[in-house]
């Protein structure tokens, strides 16, 4: 059996002992040995290791590699980085890096620069490159059309095996890679499409028409990202064909890309969760990432205002029974933390679709009866608690019940909250986590110094 754990770390180490021999190849100023480094790395690494160095050493890595840069690294690069490297490179260096990259890829570069930096992309492409990118670049950022590539393979409806195995045996300007052929007619509205597999498989004479698929449903150009990588996920697809609002071919969205839709979403997600900016990066400057968490700590003050406004109508109940100041945050944080996790199975199944109308009421029901059982198991353990440490009975019992009420609330506001954004057609992650803990914090400390003002007084 392959112990995958221990090829990731080595390969995690080999990047290590890479990314010092570029800073050795650096200092010494050593322009031969840092170009065979480079040369022996995956470009993903490359930019891997790029974000990794200081900002002087990647100028110096820039003006010793410079006009030999790998193209492939840009897709693969952080805004930030992205940025600085096309800054730092000549326009020659430019065009000869870009020369050769999908237009999905170049699209994925030049949609979030500035204009003058879009410019000197561009105008490095060759015109139909050219005109293809800036095409894509037209429909909304959150689009099919910005994730497709221009580079397909498709075949008119007449064709026979033997006359699409032949042109692509003469073909020279075939997309890097490419799983399905699609079949059209004159105008480009596709017919179906043909597997790779399929195709080879298949006798010369046999007309494409009796090979094609059509059990699928093409993309439209402006379908959003997260319903295309919902496709393909749920229907296991490899590729899928790109139309128009005439139902014309335009492109290709692969796995690749699909999957990094995937890795992007669920990335924002945790981060929304954590109440930090969805396009925060490791690269950001100081000035740029405080301003994207600044406004979620301030949310953070004054939802923890409200429950120390919960806990200031009960200072008289406090000084009488000091021992409560000390068991709140077991209320407070048990809720928080109950409420966290049913927040964070319900937002992956909201943005997963697993979590529908059809099976919502049975979630919801789910979430009470867990919230109800982990309350009443922890009600003993928390009233055990009170009666050991303070010798006190009717403590251990408020502090039980504080529980059970603040566990139970803590899986409602988990499931409830995220459904609600949900249905006003906000991202569910988007504030969740603040929201629960405000919950959870004002319903247990509103618990638990309620029922003690009322027993224990």
């Amino acid at each position: 059996m392959t112990d995958f754990t221990n090829e990731t770390d080595d390969r995690a180490y080999e990047i290590v002992g890479q990314i010092e021999g570029i800073l050795d190849a650096l200092n010494l100023g050593d322009r031969d040995s840092l170009v065979a480094v480079l040369e022996e790395m995956h470009p993903a690494d490359i930019a891997d290791s790029l974000e990794q160095i200081e900002p002087d050493a990647r100028l110096r890595l820039l003006e010793y590699w410079g006009a030999d840069l790998d193209g492939r690294i840009l897709p693969d690069l952080d805004e930030v980085i992205l940025g600085e490297l096309i800054q730092g490179l000549s326009n020659d260096a430019v065009k000869e890096a870009v020369r050769n990259l999908e237009t999905d890829d170049v699209v994925d570069i030049v949609e979030d620069m500035d204009e003058p930096q879009q410019e000197r992309v561009l105008n490095a492409l060759d015109d139909p490159d050219r005109a293809a990118v800036v095409q894509s670049l037209q429909y909304p950022e959150d689009s099919a059309a910005r994730l497709m590539q221009r580079e397909l393979v498709a075949a008119p409806v007449q064709w026979s095996v033997g006359d699409l195995i032949d042109y692509l045996r003469e073909a020279g300007d075939l997309p890097e890679r490419f799983y399905h052929v699609y079949v059209v007619e004159p105008n480009m509205r596709q017919v179906g499409k043909v597997a790779l597999s399929r195709l080879m498989a298949s006798p010369r004479d046999v007309s494409l028409t009796e090979l094609v698929d059509t059990n699928y449903d093409p993309i439209p150009a402006t379908r959003s990202l997260s319903e295309v990588a919902y496709a393909f996920k749920q229907y296991h697809m490899v590729s899928a064909p790109v139309v128009d609002d005439a139902g014309r071919l335009v492109g290709v969205i692969t796995i690749d890309d699909a999957l990094d839709v995937l890795e992007d979403e669920a990335d924002e997600d945790i981060r929304r969760l954590a109440g930090v900016g969805g396009e925060e990066s490791l690269n950001d400057g100081v000035v740029a990432t405080t301003r994207q968490r600044f406004p979620w700590l301030v949310v953070n003050l004054l939802t923890s205002i409200l429950a120390s406004l919960v806990i200031a109508m009960f200072t008289s109940t406090i000084e009488a029974v000091v021992a409560l100041a000390v068991l709140m945050p077991i209320v407070a944080s048990m809720g928080g933390n109950a409420g966290t996790q049913t927040l964070t199975i319900a937002v992956r199944a909201l943005v997963t679709k697993d979590l529908t109308e059809t099976n919502k009421r049975r979630v919801i029901w789910r979430e009470i009866n867990v919230g109800l059982l982990n309350g009443l198991m922890f009600a003993a353990i928390a009233g055990l608690v009170g009666l050991i440490w303070f010798g006190s009975p009717i403590l251990g019992a408020v502090l039980g019940l504080a529980m059970i009420g603040n566990l139970f609330v803590a899986g409602l506001s988990g499931i409830f909250i995220p459904l609600g954004l949900d249905r006003f057609g906000l991202d569910p992650a988007l504030a969740s986590g603040v929201f629960v803990t405000t919950v959870t914090d004002v319903v247990g400390f509103f618990c638990f110094l309620a029922l003690a003002a009322l027993i224990l007084l």
